[in-house]
């Protein structure tokens, strides 16, 4: 797959830092605790915004937080600029939260099961869950989220040529919503010591539970042309997450992950719905207006 070209990662990159500015701006108001994590975290702890190759952006908050967010940003958010893309809503059955920049385009590798589904540039907002005191019920909980994970993914739309996740995500289907999402939350058990990131589509259990202090002592960081939050204990996260973060990769390997088929920051996704259409995902081809 192409990588962007720099003008248009810039560009790209303009606008996620637009996003996250009106984000702070309504966490900020409404005394709502978040931090930046993964990429973006160790994007501030060692560029001091951006990792450079990175088209992506994330936030993380434990889940009371993240709620009262999803409550309040309908009404202080600018509609003609803005979409909140809340979890399990209507168009969007995946299990986060996006805030999207209208007027752009960001389409994915897939083409979407539902066609008014907002596919504008985003920045991903990640729950944060208690984690069960109790092995047994903790691994549980990472079983029931590759659960919610799939059943998302197969309504949202995802391929795969593998046969395993094909099965794996048919039989999903066959699973209550309503049975495993409150497994993977453990809501009603008060605040746990642990906490996880299992819904930030989570491939390993190791790299996704931290202690809940992580997650609720935050520090100012400088990013691009802010400060913003990150964990007090980022070091500690960066390494679990990353082992050596401050180690740069190869040149070789400063590839963006280019998460758009068709990404155009100046026009709206709604104009390339036809195109999109004519895609053959399986081929990557990659459009960048």
């Amino acid at each position: 797959m192409e990588n962007y070209s720099a003008p248009i990662l810039r560009r790209h990159q303009e606008i996620l830092f637009e996003l996250l500015t009106e984000f702070d701006r309504i966490c900020r108001k409404h005394n709502i605790r978040y931090a930046l994590f993964a990429g973006s975290a160790l994007g501030a702890v060692r560029h001091q915004g951006f990792i450079p190759w990175d088209d992506d952006l994330d936030v993380v908050m434990l889940r009371p937080e993240y709620e009262r967010f999803l409550q309040i940003a309908p009404r202080e958010l600018n509609g003609d600029q803005y979409f909140l893309q809340a979890e399990f809503s209507e168009h969007w059955p995946m299990f986060f939260s996006k805030l999207r920049r209208n007027g752009t385009a960001c389409m994915e590798k897939f083409i979407p099961k539902d066609p008014l589904v907002h596919q504008g540039i985003y920045m991903d907002i990640f729950p944060c869950d208690n984690l069960s005191d109790s092995r047994f019920v903790r691994k549980l909980q990472f079983a029931a989220s590759k659960v919610v994970i799939a059943k998302g993914l197969s309504r949202r739309g995802y391929l795969t040529d593998s046969a395993a996740k094909k099965l794996f995500m048919a039989l999903c289907r066959l699973v209550p919503m309503g049975l495993v999402r409150p497994v993977v939350q453990l809501k009603g058990k008060g605040s746990t010591e642990l906490v996880h990131t299992f819904l930030g589509a989570a491939s390993r259990y190791e790299k996704n539970v931290f202690p809940r202090r992580w997650l609720e002592d935050t520090t100012e960081q400088p990013f691009v042309r802010g400060s913003f939050p990150i964990s007090a204990n980022w070091d500690d996260m960066l390494t679990q997450i990353y082992g050596d973060y401050m180690a740069l990769p190869s040149e070789s390997a400063r590839r963006c992950k280019a998460h758009a088929l068709i990404l155009d920051p100046d026009r709206s996704y709604e104009d390339y719905l036809e195109d999109q259409k004519q895609m053959k995902i399986t081929e990557y081809s990659r459009s960048i207006r």
